[in-house]
């Protein structure tokens, strides 16, 4: 057995899970609670973010083991797809289009700050310290930053095609792992207390969020004109529609991407060799087919609500990837990295503030990139459930840029170290 399993208090992931969904109920019901300390608490303390940062305690404290659990497998696997056709399944796609141009625009400009932060990224760290982006041939430092840049700009797919193409030594490819989730999930808890902060945001920004409110709201009526108390059979159908579709997403995604990969491999570069991207692809596909059809109408018996949950568990699971202890053991390259994400997120505050976009836009323009299809609806749901799909069709923009644009940073960073 390997070591680092042996270290947690709890490796059992069924007591795990229980753990998880007891302290996602704990925050739901205080957040609820009209008791005047709870309601001051939540004020001041995003509920997601709570949701996503205690379990991340658990890890770092050492009563659980995030590193090696297969919950964030599960979820992300299973319950994202699940949750990503039960969100889309009621989504007004002409609402969603009504919302414009700035949405890619700062999609865009959050990819950009990707590519052009790595570079200068490492010419801000050497002229602070020469010795922190140091090494040759495979320790090479940019060489294992090329894999954040993958993950960064798309995900997983796009980060082990980097570690394919650069060839970075498997010591360092754990080192940047370690500073990749650990910078780009700090950066998602700030972005959660600014879902709270939103109004303020947008008015500082002078930004004109009224196609959200209008998507939003369009949502939340239908939502409640369609609304009735949900049967046995409402809930079984609706597991079925999630559960049903997100096998049949497994069964196409096992077949597609070993055919491409075996018949055009150049197609890797599109991440259309990923099994996990045409997963997610076939989900919110299915999801925005069956809108279209009288399935819509479960959304009055809680589809999205159900849809809901699976997010929020998934956040969990997210948040016990986090060992903040880990900060410390590669606090050079941590920093190297947060100079990194810090330019990502000047860039998309002056755009931001040129076009006046809604804090909105940014925040999942920026998930998008930094954790795509695993973060960004996670992010839009945050401002509402109805606002997930914006997320995952942002995402999927990520897959097809994630190898293009993490290639170029990597010759960028090549030049420039």
């Amino acid at each position: 057995m390997d070591q680092n399993q042996t270290s947690a208090l709890i490796e059992n992931d069924a007591v795990v899970l229980g753990i998880l969904m007891m302290v996602l109920a704990g925050i739901f019901y205080t957040s609820n609670s009209s008791h005047p300390v709870f309601k001051k608490f939540y004020k001041v303390v995003p509920m997601l973010l709570l949701c996503y940062f205690i379990p991340s305690l658990l890890t770092s404290f050492g009563v659980v083991d995030g590193e090696h659990s297969q919950l964030y497998f599960v979820a992300s696997h299973f319950l994202l797809p699940a949750s990503l056709i039960l969100l889309t399944l009621s989504i007004n796609l002409r609402e969603v289009f009504k919302l414009g141009s700035k949405a890619l625009i700062m999609f865009l400009t959050g990819t950009v700050g990707v590519i052009i932060g790595g570079p200068l990224a490492i010419l801000i760290a050497s002229a602070i310290n020469p010795d922190l982006i140091g090494g040759a041939g495979p320790d090479a430092v940019w060489k294992g930053m090329t894999t954040i840049a993958g993950s960064w700009i798309g995900g997983g797919a796009n980060q082990a095609a980097m570690y394919e193409i650069f060839k970075p030594s498997d010591r360092l490819y754990s080192i940047m792992i370690t500073v990749d989730v650990l910078v780009a999930e700090v950066w998602m808890a700030v972005l959660l207390i600014g879902v709270g902060k939103s109004n303020q945001i947008d008015n500082y920004f002078k930004a004109d969020a009224s196609s959200v409110v209008s998507l939003k709201n369009t949502m939340h009526e239908f939502s409640k004109k369609t609304a009735r108390i949900p049967s046995t059979i409402d809930l079984m159908v609706i597991l079925a529609i999630a559960l049903g579709l997100t096998g049949i997403a497994h069964l196409f995604a096992d077949y597609l991407a070993p055919f491409i990969q075996n018949h055009a491999p150049f197609l890797n570069r599109f991440s259309l060799t990923s099994k996990f991207f045409w997963l997610i692809i076939l989900s919110t596909t299915f999801g925005i087919g069956l809108s279209f059809t009288k399935f819509r109408q479960y959304e009055g018996a809680g589809a999205s609500k159900i849809g809901t949950v699976f997010i929020y568990v998934l956040v969990a699971t997210i948040g016990m990837k986090m060992d903040v202890t880990k900060i410390f053991d590669n606090i050079g390259l941590f920093l190297v990295g947060a100079i990194w994400m810090a330019i990502h997120v000047i860039l998309l505050l002056i755009v931001g503030k040129l076009i006046r976009a809604p804090y909105f836009f940014l925040a999942v323009g920026s998930k998008a990139n930094i954790g795509g299809a695993a973060s960004a609806p996670v992010v839009a749901a945050a401002f509402h459930p109805s606002l997930a799909p914006v997320g995952v069709l942002l995402a999927v923009l990520g897959y097809a840029f994630g190898t293009y644009g993490a290639w170029m940073c990597g010759l960028l960073m090549q030049a420039v170290a």
